[in-house]
């Protein structure tokens, strides 16, 4: 499969072209439900109603499904709309619970639901509504196919408050952000925050879990695509679900090794195989959008090492999308 390129296509059909297990990690934003006109006759978001529209996101991933590696995951931001008549699937002036309805609709065909992350937007568009609340936040959907799968919390911890645990993390920031580490299938349990508090430490020596509400910025971006997203919030997923470095023979992410920080084994050295493979080779992980918009997540994929696949039905926002990366690339070479 070519990378670091943009496909100009409906996303169901460009998907038919891809391989099985052929991406490690999906972070993309489909188009909302009746907010916006993309400008294509066979555009997502157009639909009569929010149960169209999750009908056709289902179809959707579907094909994310197969072209996903079983130890990947797919990161989908969703926001929501209002309901202007009935027909739209709630009562006027109702919100449409567009990201409740995909999710539930997901969870049915298959997928896990792992995180439902709220971001937070200290910035909202100002809003002339008087009658309920300014919406200031959108949802991230965390979606995976296996109980056993590539996150890697470690690369996206915040920094510690503690002035001395600052310094230690600023000691430490040579840790590149990947550490490969398959988080397990049981039930989630705080085992590692109650034995940090049995050896008397307050805080993980790489600092804390984001946890599921991102407090960052909304983007501006100067081209005709108005909903894009912002590269930190790309960063962050694809540091967490894409692995730096895949094994060639056999798909498994290579993972870094323990060393001792603070009395802890933490994955923070060389990046190696996790496989028993004798090659050695390795790719990067790749990194795809099949709603490439204005091309935040290659941006974020290339930032970070990744390799990076997407699809955009509006040709000219394929070459906006162009055109940026390509500025980026000449700023940064």
């Amino acid at each position: 499969m070519k990378t670091n390129t943009i496909i100009v296509g409906d996303v169901r059909d460009v998907l038919n072209q891809l391989a099985d297990a052929s991406v490690d990690c999906i972070v993309t934003s489909p188009p909302y439900i009746g907010l916006r006109d993309y400008g294509h006759p066979d555009q997502l978001g157009a639909e009569q109603s929010v149960d169209d529209w999750v009908k056709n996101l289902r179809i959707v991933a579907q094909g994310l499904q197969r072209v996903l590696t079983p130890s990947g995951s797919l990161w989908l931001n969703i926001g929501d709309s209002y309901a202007a008549h009935p027909k739209e699937g709630a009562a006027r002036k109702s919100l449409l619970l567009g990201p409740q309805r995909l999710a539930l609709a997901l969870a049915d065909d298959g997928w896990l639901v792992r995180n439902v992350v709220v971001w937070a937007k200290p910035n909202p568009m100002p809003s002339s509504v008087t009658d309920r609340l300014s919406t200031t936040y959108e949802t991230i959907l965390l979606l995976v196919r296996s109980p056993t799968y590539y996150f890697d919390l470690d690369a996206i911890r915040v920094a510690p408050v503690d002035k001395r645990m600052r310094a230690h993390r600023k000691s430490t920031v040579g840790y590149p952000p990947v550490s490969a580490v398959p988080i397990g299938g049981g039930v989630d349990r705080n085992l590692g925050l109650d034995a940090m508090k049995r050896r008397g430490v307050s805080a993980h020596p790489l600092g804390k879990s984001p946890g599921d509400v991102w407090t960052i910025p909304t983007a501006g971006y100067k081209g005709a695509h108005f909903a894009t997203y912002p590269l930190a919030l790309a960063e962050r997923a694809i540091l967490a679900g894409c692995p730096e470095r895949v094994c060639v023979a056999c798909g498994s992410p290579w993972r870094r090794t323990q060393q001792p920080v603070n009395g802890r084994m933490l994955r923070v050295g060389a990046l190696q195989p996790s496989c028993t493979c004798s090659s050695w080779r390795w790719r990067p992980g790749i990194v795809l959008d099949p709603f490439m918009g204005s091309g935040t997540t290659a941006l974020a994929a290339q930032k970070h090492r990744r390799d990076w696949v997407g699809i955009e039905l509006n040709a000219d926002y394929a070459e906006q999308a162009r055109t940026r990366i390509a500025q980026h690339n000449n700023i940064t070479e």
